[in-house]
């Protein structure tokens, strides 16, 4: 099973080697980080992907109410807070369960299920993608089809990313995260080869000198991913 990753946003140290305890054993979550602080959370928030957010309500400086408005609606969020007045506000943005301070591991572990079963639909949805071979994106207020075997490679650009294709010399931009979409992308057909290029395997013309040769453009193999890639090729390679 594919453990989901979390975060813990707590200012009380206590509460967080207790929910932190609660996520080492439970079999299906893996714990990423524990933050004191909103700002912590986002620099988590923006250097991974996050599955579920354990998140306190009553913090200093930024709450936790404030901080879910600016989590994406992919990441899932527990609330836990000590103040059942705040029960409310939480489920008006998207919680998918909220814990009253002081809980159980049995009420925390129904709290995990509860999130389990929201992104499992997302696991599916992936599934699908894949087995369809394209997938839709939005682009000038179109909901675009891309299908897989016109694609060279996607390009990332900040938030944004580009879809260069066969089937036109300009590329279509999409506002979405390439980390995103790598983790919809079938593993058979895409392969991540750099910060900013997630290529077609089948659109491959060479391979020279640590560069990916891809309708002429030349995309440098990045250190972390060498190993991967040198395993795909040495696996279809016949010399």
């Amino acid at each position: 099973m594919k453990k989901l990753k979390c975060i813990i946003v707590d200012d009380e140290p206590l509460a967080l080697d207790l929910v932190g305890g609660y996520i080492l054993k439970t079999p299906f979550l893996e714990l990423k980080a524990k933050c004191l602080n909103a700002f912590e959370a986002i620099q988590i928030l923006n250097s991974e992907k996050i599955d579920l957010v354990f998140l306190d309500i009553q913090m200093p400086d930024m709450n936790g109410i404030d901080l879910s408005k600016t989590i994406s609606l992919e990441t899932k969020i527990v609330f836990t807070t000590a103040f059942k007045d705040y029960a409310i506000d939480g489920f008006k943005v998207n919680a998918v369960d909220f814990l009253l301070k002081p809980f159980n591991y049995v009420e925390f572990l129904n709290a995990a299920n509860k999130a389990l079963v929201h992104l499992a639909g997302k696991v599916l949805k992936s599934d699908s993608i894949a087995e369809n071979q394209f997938m839709f994106v939005k682009s000038e207020y179109k909901q675009l089809k891309i299908n897989f075997y016109e694609v060279y490679y996607f390009e990332g650009l900040k938030d944004y990313i580009k879809i260069w294709l066969t089937s036109q010399p300009k590329p279509i931009l999409t506002l979405m995260s390439l980390k995103t979409l790598e983790e919809e992308l079938p593993e058979d057909r895409f392969m991540r080869i750099h910060r900013s290029f997630i290529i077609a395997l089948d659109k491959i013309q060479a391979v020279e000198r640590g560069q990916v040769i891809i309708h002429d453009q030349r995309i440098t193999v990045a250190e972390q991913y060498k190993n991967k890639f040198q395993q795909f090729i040495e696996h279809k390679s016949f010399n």
